[in-house]
């Protein structure tokens, strides 16, 4: 006998809650009228939940009234952080990527369309892009995103590929589905994907997945940097370490089958560019770790 689950929609708790979303999402202080605005609210009640939600120290208010996030909900997010399987069982694994290639090495989990950062580590070059632990990026036109996007089961892939809307962020974004399932299909054959450039211009970026203990793939590791360092030949380098990263972790979450295992990078290739491939057939060439 199934026993349906109960919904609770409390009204003024999911306002308060897209308040601090809206906050965060924005990246800057805010006065109340564009709160106001933002959230389609009137002025009047978007001002009662400020103030509560500042005397909770969830937001704070600055000398010209622009409201920013408090440090209740710093410490919230930290402690979210600290208590993700996949981030404590990552952390060593992050910390060796992240010297041998010598550039900026994020873990990703996804939340409904997009992957969200939760650990950074940053590269040691004066060269390096900017990023932020929290913030959420496209699952579509991201090497992150591409990853957990490639190994949903069927019916899910479906569903959240069909509730995509394909922005075009550079000439090099997936332009439609057909393009986006084309790239997922290559992803699985060679156990880790791309991003050309599809996000932010003069950025690059490889990503494995990562599999938890019931063998599905919810987050990803990626190594990220400036597109002058980060050429074809270097990507095809990187990516045996990127790949063995995420399986290294997948063990320590548990992670026993070999059915998702990807092929070997040896048989894999890289794309240059949106449309044009080079075979690789033969990659030998791995970094040691320094």
């Amino acid at each position: 006998m199934s026993v349906q689950k109960r919904e609770y929609n409390i009204t003024s708790l999911q306002r308060g809650l897209r308040m601090l979303q809206l906050m965060g999402q924005a990246g800057r202080g805010l006065p109340a009228s564009e709160i106001a605005k933002l959230s389609a609210l009137p002025v009047s009640t978007v001002h009662r939940f400020l103030v509560n939600l500042e005397a909770g120290g969830f937001l704070a208010k600055d000398e010209i009234n622009n409201y920013h996030l408090g440090v209740a909900c710093v410490s919230l997010g930290q402690a979210a952080r600290e208590q993700l399987d996949v981030r404590n069982a990552s952390l060593a694994h992050l910390e060796q990527l992240n010297r041998s290639t010598r550039e900026t090495v994020h873990l990703t989990v996804r939340h409904k369309l997009t992957a969200v950062y939760i650990e950074k580590m940053e590269s040691p070059e004066p060269l390096r892009i900017h990023s932020r632990i929290g913030a959420s990026v496209p699952l579509y036109c991201t090497a992150v995103g591409k990853v957990m996007l490639a190994y949903l089961d069927e019916e899910e892939q479906e569903r959240v590929v069909n509730e995509l809307e394909l922005r075009r962020f550079t000439e090099n974004t997936v332009g439609s589905i057909q393009e986006l399932r084309t790239q997922l299909t290559k992803v699985r054959k060679d156990g880790f994907a791309c991003d050309l450039e599809e996000h932010e211009p003069h950025i690059r970026c490889i990503a494995a997945p990562i599999w938890d203990h019931t063998g599905a793939v919810n987050a990803s590791l990626s190594v990220t940097g400036p597109a002058v360092r980060m050429s074809t030949n270097r990507l095809r380098e990187i990516a045996p370490l990127v790949r063995d990263a995420g399986l290294k972790i997948s063990r320590d979450l548990g992670f026993l089958g070999t059915k998702n295992r990807p092929v070997a990078v040896e048989r894999a290739t890289v794309q240059r560019g949106p449309k044009v491939r080079i075979d690789r057939r033969v990659l030998r060439a791995k970094i040691a770790a320094k």
